[in-house]
């Protein structure tokens, strides 16, 4: 029976399927990207929900990278070093969240407003950030496999690395290009002499105005980050490529379902949703596969 390879744990036909998917999106929004913000933009309660929170989920992964990094250094005789990555794991997920979503979730909890409300209603709300991210370190703990220590070190390294490598290039990215959002666009007498396309980049316009900052879509980049849901799936016991291909699925499913809220939400536009999309994707695929052995599939 013929081996295909695998990439980020699955097979190498759902990775350029990905990557097909996202050029199409891009040729396609490069010609029609202010037309299709015209029909599907619309901001509802749910959509702002959803746009605040959902990333929660990918955030998830830092933990449960954290928990690879610990179990397979604790096997290897390195459990402080295990213990020190376990928590910058669960840091960056807690950190990421209160840097991104936090001032809503302080807003929707306690109606905090600062030099108002008692800073000390900032502080809990950081310990419930916190908290919500405990329950991926016990899980992972319960079902990860700890008879390969290399892969699970090597799995937790590539989702951290990543991760973090793709945070930033996403933000330097934001200022080489300093797009215009559309929900800025639309605050203009005339929306379309503003409007620019990806490749009209103007460098270091936007600064700290967030105005400016469509391209390439940051939430898409967390987002993105479910593709390693497979890769994190094939260190569980009881692995198998069917729920590895299960996770891949999921991760498709949650990312459309977000860059349709990105674009829906007056954020973003097709190009900036498949760009950050593309970008994180390659990114985590050329860190897994420097860091993880040839893996093979049926």
């Amino acid at each position: 029976m013929k081996l295909h390879g695998k990439m980020l744990g699955v097979s190498e036909k759902c990775f350029y399927t990905v990557v097909l998917a996202c050029t199409i999106g891009i040729l396609l929004g490069s010609f029609f990207d202010f037309q299709i913000n015209e029909g599907l933009a619309n901001v509802t309660k749910l959509g702002s929900f959803f746009a605040a929170y959902g990333c929660y989920f990918s955030y998830c992964l830092y933990p449960a990278a954290g928990m690879c990094l610990y179990k397979g250094l604790k096997k290897k005789g390195f459990s402080m070093a295990g213990t020190v990555l376990l928590i910058i794991g669960w840091f960056l997920a807690v950190y990421y969240t209160n840097t991104y979503s936090g001032g809503k979730l302080r807003d929707l909890l306690f109606h905090y407003k600062a030099g108002e409300s008692s800073p000390w209603l900032s502080v809990l709300n950081w310990l419930i950030i916190a908290a919500l991210y405990v329950w991926p370190m016990i899980l992972c703990d319960k079902i990860l496999d700890e008879k390969d220590a290399d892969r699970l070190v090597a799995v937790g390294a590539a989702i951290l690395i990543a991760g973090v490598v793709s945070d930033n290039v996403n933000l330097w990215l934001k200022q080489v290009a300093s797009r215009p959002r559309y929900k800025y666009l639309i605050t203009l007498d005339n929306p379309r002499s503003a409007f620019r396309s990806w490749w009209q980049m103007v460098p270091n316009l936007a600064g700290s105005d967030d105005s400016f900052k469509s391209w390439p879509s940051g939430n898409m980049t967390i987002a993105a980050m479910m593709f390693s849901l497979p890769m994190l799936a094939d260190v569980t016991k009881k692995r198998s490529e069917r729920r590895n291909f299960h996770c891949f699925i999921f991760a498709c499913v949650f990312v459309l379902l977000y860059g349709y809220n990105r674009i829906h939400m007056t954020n973003h536009f097709l190009t900036d949703v498949c760009f950050g999309t593309l970008i994180t994707y390659l990114i985590h695929a050329v860190v897994s596969k420097a860091l993880l052995p040839v893996e093979k599939t049926k």
